[in-house]
C-alpha cells in the first residue's frame, strides 16, 4: 500500500464510528419528518429510529460503559477515549430524541386529520369509557402484578426494554408530607400496546388508547387502601451483548441458551422516564439502576416501536402508504419449471425486492424435490418466522438427500429463533453445523449437487442478504445463481472448511474472510492505484452498509492520492472523511435512506478497462474482515456484470433520497437541480431491461 501523506492532526483523518452511526439514525428520522413521505410510512420510520437506538444503546453504548468500568482510557484511532465518546454520544442522542418526539407530535396531529386518533381516557365519551373500563377489568387487570419496594421486598427484576409504571402512594389517612410508598407495575408485553376504542356516533374516525393510559387511570384498583400521588412510565435498556466462552463450552447451543437467560440481568445502560416524573420516584430508579447520566426524559409515550405494527395493520388507509411494489419474477425463470435447465445455459442475477425472493425459495424447494439432487448445503444467518426454506430443507433430508445447514447461533437478537430452527432441522435428519469457534458465519451461500447423466454438476446461489423471505421484501439485495464450475468448486471447498478440518483453500474465484478477503481487497485497491499512476482508467465504486476498518480507509486514501476516482455508497457508518485536500479529494460518499433498507454489498473495479465486479456478504468493518466467515464472489457473466453496473449507477444518480457526506462529517442532501431521480423507483426498470435483452 502506498504511504499516506501526513495531515496536521490525526483526528482530521477519520470520523468516529459511533458518532457516524448517530448521523445515520438522524437520516432515518429525516424520512419521518419528510412531508412527501406517506403518513403511515412516517410512523414506521419513527418506530425504526426507536428500534435502532435500542440496539445501539444495548450493544455499542454498553460496550463503552464496560470499557470505562474497566478503567480503559486509551484513545481509539478517531481520537476518542471511551469516557469522552460517551459524552458526545449522549449529547447528540438527546437532541435526536427531542427531535423525534417533536416529529411524533406532528405525525399524530396529521393522523388525527386523517381519522386516526390517539386519545386519552378523559377525552372519551361515556359509552367509550364504559367499554374501556370493561376492557381493563376483563383483560388487563387479571394479568397485572403490582410490585411494592420496601425493606422486606427488594426491587424486582426489571426486564430489558419493557415499559413499567413507577407509582408513588400514601396510605389513606396518613400525612401526605410523609415519605411515600414506592411500587412498580409492568405494562404487559403480551397484550396489545394500543387498544381500539369503539367508534363514536356518526364518526368514521378510528380511535386508539394506549395500554398504559388505561392502567394509569385505573391504578387505584391495584392498591386498595392507598392513594396514588404520582404515576409515570419508565423503561430500562440493559447490556444485551452476549459474552461467550466458546473455547471452554462443551455444547455451544447450551452455552448460548445460558447467556440468553443472563441477558435479562445485563447491566443497565440507559433509563428512559416520562417527562414530569416525581423526583422521589426518579431517585429510587437511579439508585436501583446505578445510572446518573444516561437518563432521557421523554415528552410522549415510551417506546414508540409499536408504531410499526399499528401502521402495518391499519386498514382502509392505502392512500397513506407507499404504492404497492409490483415485484417481478426473474424473467429468466418465468417460463420454466426447471431451474437447473436454465442455469446450465447462463447465470442469473436477481435484484431484490424489485425481483421477488420467491425465486430463491423456489430454487431451494425445487432442489428439495428433484430426484437427481444428491446434496444441499447452505448457510443460515437469519430466517423468517415461518420460513418455507426451512421446510424445504427438512423435506429434502427426510427424502434421503444429504442436507447440511450451517446455522449461526450467535446472530444477535435472533439466537432463540436460530436455536429452534437448528433443533427442528436436526430432527428432520439434516446435518446441522454451528460454524467455527470464535467466528460468526455471515456468508450467504447455497450449494446444490446434482447427478446429471454420467457427471455431477454443482449449482450455487450467492447473495448479499439473508435467506429470509420477510426481510427480502424490505431490503435491497442482490443474488447470483450460477452453475459455473470454478465457483462451484470454491463453494464445495468453503463448506468443507466450515464443517470439517480442511486447510485454507487456494481460492479460484472467491475471497473469504477472515483468511484472505481483506488482502484481496487491498490488492484490488492497489491495482487501481497502479493503473491511475500509469495513466490507465482507474475507478472504484463500492456499495456497502458500513466502512469502519482503519486499514481499509487508509487504503482508499492512498488510492485517492494516486488519482483513483472513488465513489462510495454507504448507507450507515462511514469513518472515512471525503473531500479533504491532499488526502481524499477524489472520494465521494453517498448515503441513501428510502422506502427499502439499502443492504447490498457490491464492488466495482475499473481495472484499466477490464472491469471486475463482485457481490459480497461483507461490509468493510473490522468484525466482517477479521471475526466472521464472509464471502466475496465475482460476477463473471458479461450481461450480469452490466446489470450490476446499472444497479450501481442508479444509486449514484439518486438526487432525491441520497445525502452526500461532507468533509466536516455532516450529511447534505444532493442538490436537486436536475429532473428528480429516485434510485429505488428507477431500479424496477432494470428488470424491464433484462426482459428486453432476453427477447432480443
Amino acid at each position: 500500500m502506498k504511504e499516506i501523506k501526513e495531515v496536521k492532526e490525526i483526528s482530521t483523518k477519520y470520523l468516529n464510528r459511533d458518532l457516524s452511526w448517530i448521523e445515520f439514525n438522524w437520516r432515518v428520522l429525516e424520512e419521518a419528518q419528510d412531508a412527501s413521505t406517506p403518513l403511515l410510512e412516517r410512523m414506521k420510520f419513527l418506530a425504526i429510529v426507536s428500534s435502532n437506538l435500542d440496539e445501539f444503546m444495548s450493544v455499542r453504548v454498553a460496550g463503552l460503559k464496560d470499557q470505562i468500568k474497566a478503567g480503559y482510557t486509551k484513545k481509539d484511532f478517531t481520537g476518542y477515549t471511551p469516557a469522552g465518546l460517551i459524552k458526545r454520544i449522549m449529547k447528540r442522542t438527546a437532541k435526536m430524541v427531542t427531535e423525534q418526539y417533536k416529529t411524533y407530535r406532528e405525525v399524530t396531529r396529521l393522523l388525527t386529520k386523517e381519522g386516526i386518533v390517539f386519545t386519552e381516557y378523559e377525552d372519551l365519551n361515556m359509552s367509550q369509557k364504559k367499554a374501556m373500563d370493561a376492557y381493563y377489568h376483563d383483560i388487563i387487570f387479571p394479568v397485572l402484578t403490582p410490585m411494592a419496594v420496601d425493606q422486606s421486598r427488594p426491587f424486582p427484576l426489571v426486564h430489558n426494554h419493557s415499559v413499567y409504571l413507577a407509582v408513588l402512594l400514601v396510605r389513606e389517612g396518613d400525612d401526605p408530607d410523609e415519605e411515600p410508598y414506592f411500587a412498580i407495575v409492568q405494562v404487559p408485553s403480551n397484550l396489545s400496546r394500543y387498544i381500539s376504542v369503539p367508534t363514536r356516533p356518526n364518526s368514521k374516525k378510528q380511535e386508539f388508547i394506549l395500554l398504559e393510559e388505561l392502567m394509569e387511570h385505573h391504578i387505584q384498583s391495584l392498591f386498595s387502601g392507598y392513594i396514588p400521588i404520582s404515576v409515570h412510565g419508565f423503561r430500562v435498556t440493559r447490556n444485551a451483548d452476549l459474552t461467550l466462552n466458546e473455547e471452554g463450552a462443551e455444547d455451544l447451543l447450551e452455552e448460548i441458551e445460558k447467556e440468553l437467560r443472563r441477558r435479562r440481568w445485563g447491566a443497565p445502560v440507559r433509563l428512559e422516564v416520562q417527562e414530569g416524573i416525581h423526583p422521589y420516584a426518579l431517585a429510587q430508579l437511579q439508585e436501583e439502576f446505578e445510572i446518573e447520566e444516561q437518563i432521557f426524559e421523554i415528552d410522549g409515550p415510551l417506546d414508540i416501536t409499536y408504531f410499526m405494527k399499528l401502521a402495518s395493520t391499519l386498514t382502509g388507509f392505502e392512500n397513506l402508504r407507499y404504492p404497492r411494489l409490483n415485484a417481478k419474477y426473474p424473467v429468466e425463470f418465468e417460463d420454466t419449471v426447471d431451474f437447473f435447465d436454465v442455469l446450465k445455459q447462463k447465470d442469473v442475477l436477481v435484484h431484490h425486492p424489485f425481483e421477488t425472493f420467491d425465486a430463491v425459495t423456489d430454487f431451494i424447494v425445487h432442489a428439495a424435490y428433484d430426484p437427481h439432487v444428491l446434496a444441499i448445503k447452505m448457510t443460515l444467518y437469519r430466517a423468517s418466522g415461518k420460513s418455507p426454506i426451512i421446510q424445504a430443507l427438512a423435506r429434502a433430508a427426510e427424502s434421503g438427500k444429504q442436507v447440511t445447514v450451517v446455522v449461526e447461533l450467535k446472530a444477535r437478537f435472533d439466537e432463540e429463533r436460530n436455536i429452534a430452527w437448528a433443533r427442528m432441522l436436526e430432527k428432520s435428519g439434516c446435518h446441522v453445523v454451528y460454524g467455527l469457534v470464535g467466528l460468526k458465519t455471515h456468508a450467504k451461500i447455497t450449494l446444490v449437487v446434482r447427478q446429471e447423466e454420467h457427471t455431477l454438476r454443482r449449482y450455487v446461489h450467492v447473495g448479499t442478504g439473508n435467506y429470509n423471505d420477510s426481510t427480502a421484501r424490505l431490503y435491497t439485495d442482490v443474488g447470483l445463481f450460477t452453475s459455473n464450475s470454478v465457483i462451484g468448486e470454491d463453494a464445495s471447498a468453503l463448506f468443507n472448511e466450515i464443517t470439517g478440518y480442511s486447510a485454507p483453500h487456494d481460492w479460484q474465484s472467491f475471497a473469504v474472510a477472515p483468511t484472505d478477503l481483506k488482502d484481496k481487497l487491498f490488492e484490488l485497491i492497489e491495482r487501481e492505484a497502479g493503473h491511475a499512476r500509469a495513466g490507465r482508467p482507474a475507478r472504484i465504486i463500492a456499495k456497502m452498509n458500513s466502512l469502519s476498518n482503519q486499514e481499509m480507509v487508509d487504503a482508499l486514501y492512498a488510492a485517492s492520492q494516486a488519482g483513483v476516482k472513488i465513489d462510495l455508497i454507504i448507507r450507515g457508518v462511514c469513518c472515512l472523511r471525503p473531500g479533504v485536500p491532499g488526502l481524499s479529494e477524489n472520494i465521494t460518499v453517498r448515503s441513501i435512506v428510502d422506502r427499502f433498507l439499502e443492504h447490498s454489498r457490491m464492488y466495482y473495479f475499473e481495472n484499466g478497462g477490464l472491469v471486475d465486479v463482485y457481490l459480497s456478504s461483507a461490509d468493510w468493518m473490522t468484525r466482517n474482515l477479521t471475526r466472521r466467515i464472509e464471502l466475496m464472489c465475482p460476477v463473471l457473466d458479461h450481461d450480469m456484470k452490466k446489470m450490476m453496473i446499472q444497479i450501481l449507477n442508479v444509486s449514484l444518480n439518486d438526487n432525491v433520497k441520497a445525502r452526500e457526506l461532507m468533509p466536516n462529517g455532516m450529511y447534505s442532501r444532493i442538490k436537486n437541480e436536475l429532473t428528480p431521480y429516485r434510485s429505488q423507483f428507477e431500479a424496477l426498470k432494470i428488470t424491464t431491461w433484462k426482459k428486453l435483452r432476453l427477447e432480443s
